[in-house]
């Protein structure tokens, strides 16, 4: 899992210079921190993310990690109503990660939730750097300081000898960044310029049922009636929460190439 976390995001890296290379001089320092905060939380997040796959099912992991936007739709909330959200969502997350786990559940679950704190943690931090470096090019800078972070961890799982002995895991591993990071990054972005910050939250929300339908399709991963009523009761959650918390500002113009 290192060999395909680190690759999927030193490619992602690659694949956003080549679109969006950053200028000399178009940020001041504080942008560049929050660029490069910004990249080692990334680097974490997809590390735990994979960890936490290799050991429990994809729709487990990705309900779980989802405490982390949930608790970010909930920041600043003055409503008592949003307690339900919380305790919904926690009662389906206790579900998933109950009194039945093995000695590997448990590692998987807890990579889960360190990917979920991640998760809050890309949240902040990206709308800092929209809002410090507005158009755009700093998620290239945050995608090469994630590859710095990841690369170590990556030749260490032998990427080089991999690559050498199968190149085709070079030509996969491009496609993997470039639809499991670079792409769906840069929409995330332009979804939360064009879309009110409650629809995007309901979106959202739908991303651990449709984890469990992949993992299902693609994988062969049958979850428990229970399992599936668990997530469901946080996607439900997820989007109570975004539709009842305030609204957040967007800083304009964070796609606009300079």
């Amino acid at each position: 899992m290192p060999l395909v976390a680190g690759l999927r995001v030193v490619l992602a890296a690659l694949f956003m210079l080549a679109l969006r290379r950053p200028r000399r001089g178009e940020a001041d320092a504080r942008a560049w921190r929050y660029a490069i905060a910004l990249g080692v939380v990334m680097a974490a997040m997809n590390s735990l993310f994979y960890l936490s796959i290799s050991r429990i099912p994809l729709g487990v992991a990705v309900t779980i990690e989802f405490w982390g936007p949930l608790a970010v739709a909930m920041l600043g909330s003055r409503h008592v109503r949003d307690i339900v959200w919380v305790v919904l969502a926690a009662a389906g997350i206790y579900l998933l990660a109950g009194a039945r786990l093995t000695a590997d559940d448990a590692i998987g679950v807890l990579a889960a939730v360190g990917a979920g704190a991640c998760w809050a943690g890309f949240i902040l931090l990206g709308g800092r750097l929209a809002r410090a470096w507005p158009n755009g090019r700093g998620l290239t800078v945050s995608l090469g300081a994630a590859s710095l972070v990841v690369l170590p961890l990556a030749l260490a799982g032998g990427a080089i000898a991999s690559i050498l002995a199968e190149p085709s895991v070079l030509v996969a591993g491009l496609a993997l960044a470039a639809l499991s990071s670079a792409i769906p990054y840069t929409l995330e972005l332009l979804a939360m310029r064009r879309v009110p910050s409650s629809t995007y939250g309901v979106l959202m929300s739908l991303e651990p049922a449709v984890a469990a339908v992949v993992g299902f399709v693609f994988v062969g991963q049958v979850l428990a009636g229970l399992d599936l009523v668990a997530i469901a009761m946080v996607a439900v959650a997820s989007a109570g929460a975004s539709l009842t918390a305030r609204r957040l500002v967007v800083a304009p113009g964070e796609l606009e190439a300079a």
